[in-house]
């Protein structure tokens, strides 16, 4: 797996050891302590520090590497924020999916404001091209924000902007599976590595709802997904 090489400059595992504690890591509601025992149980004696340090320094690469593969979104959005609890103060992770329930970005920002709402549309329409259509809840921010995007636009260019709690239940359910995988984390010490690891539940998620794109990758199971991505 020459993306694992890649992240280190000396390997003291197994590189397919490394892969399956991320993956495990990632996309089980298990804690670092979990994953040392039952690693131990298999007579693989390593560190929580250590399976922290894996995921840290790989999460990146195989978002990046993921990204050149995923598959196109559609056009019509459902965005929504949700909590996140870092260093004991809540923060914010804005999501989008499309109408189908395809993972459009996502982005840990702060705030809740315009001005975050704002830089999520900015950073999820640079890399998913623009929506026709963006469904929202009632919050003043998110519609501000999109107000400002439309500012500069013709009539006939402008993002069509729907306020509406039960069609964006879509996205509140989502929500659920990102909350789910970190309810046993305790917390994340630091934004830097909340955004990290939030990256890595997201892109495991992206991979089961199937959108990776790859000739190699039609009809492998989400495992054998991950591994591909990781080679």
């Amino acid at each position: 797996m020459s993306l694992i090489r890649k992240a280190f400059k000396r390997l003291h595992y197994p590189v397919d050891v490394i892969a399956q504690c991320v993956l495990w890591y990632l996309a089980y509601a298990l804690s670092l302590r979990n994953l040392e025992e039952m690693m131990a149980e298999r007579g693989i004696h390593v560190d929580h520090s250590t399976l922290h340090r894996w995921v840290i320094h790989l999460v990146p690469l195989l978002d990046k590497a993921f990204h050149r593969h995923k598959r196109t979104v559609g056009r019509r959005w459902r965005m929504d924020e949700t909590y996140i609890k870092i260093k004991g103060q809540w923060k914010y992770l804005y999501r989008a999916v499309d109408t189908s329930g395809q993972t459009i970005d996502f982005l840990l920002t702060a705030r809740r404001d315009a001005i975050a709402a704002l830089r999520f549309f900015r950073f999820a329409i640079r890399q998913n091209g623009e929506p026709e259509v963006v469904t929202i809840d009632k919050s003043g921010a998110n519609t501000a924000a999109l107000a400002t995007l439309n500012a500069d636009k013709a009539e006939d260019e402008t993002i069509t902007v729907r306020q509406s709690k039960y069609l964006n239940n879509l996205i509140e359910q989502d929500h659920r599976n990102i909350k789910r995988r970190i309810k046993l984390m305790m917390g994340f010490k630091s934004f830097r590595r909340a955004q990290t690891i939030l990256a890595g539940i997201e892109l495991i998620q992206m991979i089961r709802k199937g959108q990776l794109r790859s000739p190699k990758g039609e009809g492998l199971s989400p495992t054998e997904q991950f591994y591909l991505l990781a080679a």
